[in-house]
């Protein structure tokens, strides 16, 4: 295993691999190092490959010494061609959607929450928590349950009722602040002094943010180890957005894989758009906002890794693209009618980004693009209400044939 030590990403100064999540020296946050010297690139992809159908298969890139064991198995979601999809959008052949509501409590948190509480479990953590804007919520809930750990889950009030149900089943210890996600993870990140818990996105936040790799190294796994030309990643903190940067270019530096890095598109709400703002105005720090959207999940208004975002984004050729609510719901439906995919509304936001870039003709259509749905749509029911007609008929053959319209060929 090759993880060597936390590092400053500010001023480089190095730290062990300890519950530390801040440098005490310029107060720059810090991410998980490694030291791949030696690695025989043959010898991992055949450890990949004979490993576990889970986030596990890729330990050898993740923060621990040997190969973690977990309760819920996590990761390996479906890479979907979607053919119909890249019709409308204009003719692109190759494009893909990561679907991650396949993972245990269907959103891509449980990549990250799994490398979390195995670290915490592994530094003798026995509580662990979070603040979240609600598939973290389920998530830490759940992996808590599973490996019969306490655990305190911070959520804004507003949340979506599916959500908070999501959570609580559990048997966590549910608490709802009366103020948005900023307000939450103030409060979470005073209350981490206090207790000596896990709390999975503050003290834990460098070996958390690093389960995100995973989607970029499943991605050119499921592509028979090649790497995609361009992806489409929401962006709420920026930490998924930066990881899959990591992910990628870790692989090639290391040449497990052969290119260039992937053009990085960001998609926000413009309810909360604190990245694609800063990226249109051409600066290289966020101004907060306070969110008002209906993709709550991405409602985080002053992101901790927003600069960073805007440099993948600028870096590769990229951008940031923020969406309307109505263009959320109109991007939730065209997934949903072109792939059979029912996604939340992060991955609205994702969709509909991905057709404004391919309405501006950004997109060759012979590229690889990967788009990243990263939770599922029935923990967002609200944004799909009215997008649709329901027929109420006599149970009749005159009645359906008088009211319902019929396919041509019926």
């Amino acid at each position: 295993m090759a993880v060597d030590a936390l590092k400053c990403k500010e001023c480089g100064k190095k730290y062990p691999l300890e519950a530390l999540f801040v440098c005490s020296e310029c107060f720059g946050p810090l991410e998980v190092v490694y030291d791949y010297s030696g690695l025989d690139v043959e010898e991992a992809k055949r450890t990949i490959q004979s490993g576990p159908q889970s986030i596990w298969r890729y330990s050898e890139f993740l923060p621990f010494t040997e190969r973690p064991k977990s309760r819920l198995a996590t990761g390996l979601s479906p890479l979907i061609h979607a053919p119909r999809l890249g019709e409308y959008l204009g003719g692109l052949k190759n494009v893909y959607v990561k679907n991650e509501a396949s993972n245990p409590t269907h959103s891509f948190k449980d990549r990250v929450v799994s490398v979390a509480m195995a670290k915490a479990q592994e530094l003798g953590y026995e509580v662990i928590a979070c603040a979240s804007t609600g598939n973290l919520a389920n998530a830490v809930a759940a992996h808590a349950a599973a490996a019969g750990l306490d655990s305190y889950v911070f959520i804004p009030t507003d949340l979506e009722e599916q959500k908070i149900l999501a959570t609580g089943v559990y048997g966590t210890e549910l608490v709802g602040v009366k103020g948005n996600y900023d307000d939450v993870n103030r409060l979470c990140t005073e209350l981490s002094a206090e207790y000596d818990w896990a709390f999975v996105n503050i003290n834990m936040r460098p070996y958390y943010s690093e389960g995100s790799k995973t989607l970029a190294y499943e991605a050119m796994e499921q592509l028979g180890w090649k790497l995609p030309d361009r992806i489409v990643s929401p962006i709420a903190s920026g930490s998924l957005f930066t990881k899959l940067y990591k992910g990628f270019n870790e692989w090639i530096d290391l040449a497990i894989v052969e290119g260039k890095t992937p053009v990085f598109h960001g998609a926000q709400a413009t309810g909360c758009n604190p990245v694609a703002n800063a990226f249109d105005e051409g600066v290289d720090f966020c101004k907060p906002v306070k969110p008002d959207t209906i993709a709550k999940s991405l409602a985080i208004g002053n992101p901790a890794d927003g600069p960073y975002a805007l440099d993948v984004a600028r870096g590769t050729g990229g951008t940031i693209e923020q969406v309307t609510d109505d263009e959320i719901r109109y991007g939730i439906k065209l997934l949903a009618h072109t792939t059979g995919v029912f996604t939340e509304t992060a991955g609205g936001v994702t969709v509909a980004s991905l057709k404004k870039i391919a309405e501006r003709g950004e997109i060759d259509p012979d590229e690889t693009v990967v788009v990243y749905v990263t939770g599922e749509g029935l923990k967002t029911l609200d944004a799909a209400r009215g997008t649709f007609e329901k027929y109420e008929i006599e149970p009749t053959v005159d009645a359906f044939n008088e009211f319902v319209p019929t396919p041509v060929t019926a």
